[in-house]
């Protein structure tokens, strides 16, 4: 298994981190408890020893589960990350409350790992208004929280100023070779390396996205490597950057797992051909947007219900991975039949609103049409 040293701390974590949102599920839809036992006891056998958790992961039972796991085990052996709901957080108090809350479910008294969750601007601010910080700061001073950092979901500014403010001991980012310009991005990233603050990389295989391409992409990677499966190009990206310590992935099945552990336990950073291949994939990938919707939401409310930008954020997704899985569950359940593009009534408000100049009330025609018929389906 890989692994990385984050000098700052005097430790070493394995570059493959297992994310806990995404366990395999039962029929009713709760965690598969003995499934997940299994493949977090297969990555830690083979060397993964971060686990990452958070308090709404699987509707606050990935906590449960996970403490319930990894209760037989050394408590030294491994290293545990979850993350302060910061949504909720509304006093100091309330720091302690989720703090206290998450420890028990965790079955330990203290957390490796413990992130702000989530932050953006709005977050940020508050968090510094009720002394969150200065609380957390506290708590690692008695030694229940080992290192103390946050994940992040916002503009590159955002991200300059929160890790600005303090020396935190490591930072977790959004990080993929298509969203490489996007939030806090590779900029963001050349700064923790100038800074010297550990990264935490999340969402490396884009939800999935980079993991299941239309047969001429998959075709383009199968060239360079006939057994590698596309989601192993996309860690390897990712791994490939020297202030990446940590890579997690939400692993879903055995296989998955399996196939992970393979990428890590014979890691390589990628090759120059295989950079350059990458490349022309993410300029394919972009070519097939649809439109130059920017998600700025100046067209919104829509007097109709319509979710203007969420509808072209899946016409584009499915247009760029054409893969009606991809997006299946935000056009049917996040969006649903009340914010779809169909409800348009043509009134011409939003174009009027648009920065980008768009043809709204004809590219809303067209996404119901193409969604409608499903025909990408891998």
């Amino acid at each position: 298994m890989e692994r990385r040293k984050m000098e700052n701390l005097g430790i070493e974590t394995s570059l493959l981190g297992f994310g806990c949102m995404r366990f395999p599920k039962t029929e009713d839809g709760s965690i598969n408890e003995p499934e997940a036992e299994r493949m977090i006891d297969k990555a830690i056998a083979e060397g993964v020893n971060y686990i990452d958790t958070a308090y709404p992961y699987h509707e606050g039972n990935s906590e449960i589960v996970v403490g319930k796991i990894l209760k037989k085990y050394d408590r030294s052996s491994f290293y545990l990350a979850t993350k302060l709901p910061v949504w909720l957080v509304n006093t100091v108090e309330d720091v302690d409350k989720y703090f206290n809350e998450q420890l028990a479910k965790l079955q330990t008294d203290y957390i490796d790992f413990y992130l702000l969750h989530a932050m953006n601007k709005e977050r940020w601010d508050k968090m510094l208004e009720i002394g969150c910080v200065k609380r957390l700061e506290e708590l690692k001073a008695e030694g229940k929280i080992k290192y103390l950092g946050f994940s992040f979901h916002d503009s590159y500014e955002v991200f300059e100023e929160m890790i600005n403010y303090r020396d935190w001991d490591f930072c977790q980012i959004q990080l993929n070779y298509i969203d490489a310009q996007e939030q806090a991005g590779l900029k963001g990233y050349q700064l923790t390396e100038s800074k010297k603050v550990p990264l935490i990389i999340m969402e490396p295989v884009k939800g999935g996205s980079l993991a299941a391409f239309s047969d001429d992409i998959t075709a383009k990677l199968k060239a360079l490597d006939e057994n590698a499966s596309p989601a192993s190009f996309a860690l390897r990206w990712v791994g490939s950057l020297p202030n990446v310590k940590v890579i997690l992935s939400g692993m879903s099945t055995m296989e998955q797992v399996e196939d992970n552990l393979h990428t890590f336990a014979q890691f390589k950073p990628l090759s120059e051909e295989e950079k350059a291949v990458i490349d022309d994939i993410t300029a394919i990938l972009k070519g097939r947007v649809q439109n130059g919707c920017t998600g700025c939401r100046y067209c919104m409310p829509c007097p109709a219900g319509v979710d203007i930008p969420g509808c072209f954020n899946v016409w584009n997704n499915y247009h760029v991975y054409q893969n009606y899985n991809i997006v299946k569950w935000k056009w049917e359940e996040e969006l649903g039949e009340a914010h779809q593009a169909k409800n348009c009534i043509k009134c011409g408000k939003c174009e009027k609103s648009c920065p980008q100049k768009l043809s709204i009330r004809r590219d809303l025609e067209k996404v119901q049409a193409d969604l409608d018929k499903k025909e990408m389906v891998l």
